[in-house]
């Protein structure tokens, strides 16, 4: 599975498991318009530590906190390789 996948797919079961309604996902979607609380995204952030092996925020001091969707997933991405 690709990290774009890995990533959608955390996103979409933290927000049913937390009953929160997502909009549509696209690279563009503002996280803070995403319907995520920072809970949802502390339990996103660990898991795909685990599934990954990879913390981007924990992995250097140059790692820019992401606004959008799509740069979300380019942090994952970039430190997965």
């Amino acid at each position: 599975m690709s990290v774009r996948s890995t990533v959608l797919s955390q996103f979409k079961q933290v927000a049913a498991e937390q009953n929160k309604t997502l909009p549509p996902l696209s690279d563009d979607l503002a996280l803070l318009e995403s319907s995520l609380d920072s809970l949802c995204f502390a339990i996103i952030v660990a898991r795909l530590e685990d599934e990954l092996g990879v913390d981007p925020f924990s992995a250097g001091e140059n790692a820019s906190v992401p606004v959008t969707l799509g740069e979300f997933i380019k942090l994952y991405e970039d430190v997965a390789k």
